[in-house]
């Protein structure tokens, strides 16, 4: 019984031993924006914008938090969706746009699928303050497709390409262009047409006053002729005598 005992002791004290010597599990490897996006393989030139402008590194900074608030959406346009801007549309931007542009295309709020079926419009980016009307993005999903207006383009969600707590990766077909950006400003004013008088046009108030000038002076003169006219007669008349 005591041999039973004492490797009873033993046992339990070379295990609990060993646990402790156990190295700790390795921590959850957390995917970056990049890796996400280059397991997709058609984000080329996307990758190349967020690393260009540094906001990869914000975003990897963001998605290493272990308990982030709201997460991140970022819509993700396709090496297609690129091809099809204008020709030289990226190159005419300044640094500051091209920030911007990339910025656009993420959304401070975790947001699924189903989220979109309730948005409310417009949606914050993180270009700007949707408060005072910077960068504003409207979302709209009828039945499984979702749509993504900027006011310039209307884009379609094509697929989901990563999601879990922290950010939810959507593809879309066009790049998200910002209005304030890539806006047509407003038309301005025609010319006023100018009369082949050469612009001196009379009012109607100003043409009836020279009417009434010319009617007056068309009386004063008949007023004198016919008093000149009776002057004449009397003459005639009496002045032989």
């Amino acid at each position: 019984m005591r041999k039973l005992l004492a490797f009873a002791f033993l046992f339990f004290f070379f295990w609990d031993k060993t646990l402790a010597q156990i190295a700790p599990a390795p921590p959850l490897k957390v995917d970056n924006i990049t890796s996400i996006l280059e397991k997709g393989g058609q984000f080329t030139t996307f990758i190349k914008l967020l690393k260009a402008t540094q906001v990869a590194d914000q975003l990897n900074n963001q998605l290493s938090t272990p308990d982030p608030n709201d997460g991140l959406t970022v819509f993700a346009p396709s090496d297609n969706a690129f091809s099809g801007l204008k020709s030289g549309t990226l190159n005419s931007l300044s640094d500051q746009e091209k920030l911007q542009l990339v910025q656009f295309h993420i959304l401070p709020t975790l947001m699924s699928t189903s989220q979109f079926q309730t948005a409310s419009n417009p949606l914050r980016t993180q270009a700007g303050d949707v408060k005072g009307g910077k960068f504003p993005l409207n979302v709209t999903a009828d039945g499984n497709q979702v749509n993504v207006t900027t006011g310039v383009v209307n884009a379609t969600v094509e697929n989901s390409v990563f999601s879990d707590r922290r950010i939810a990766v959507y593809q879309v077909d066009k790049v998200l262009l910002p209005f304030e950006i890539f806006g047509t400003a407003p038309e301005p004013a025609p010319a006023p047409v100018v009369p082949e008088n050469g612009g001196l046009v009379s009012s109607p108030k100003a043409a009836v006053k020279g009417a009434d000038v010319a009617g007056a002076v068309s009386l004063k003169f008949h007023a004198l002729a016919m008093g000149f006219s009776s002057f004449a007669v009397f003459w005639a008349i009496f002045g032989g005598f």
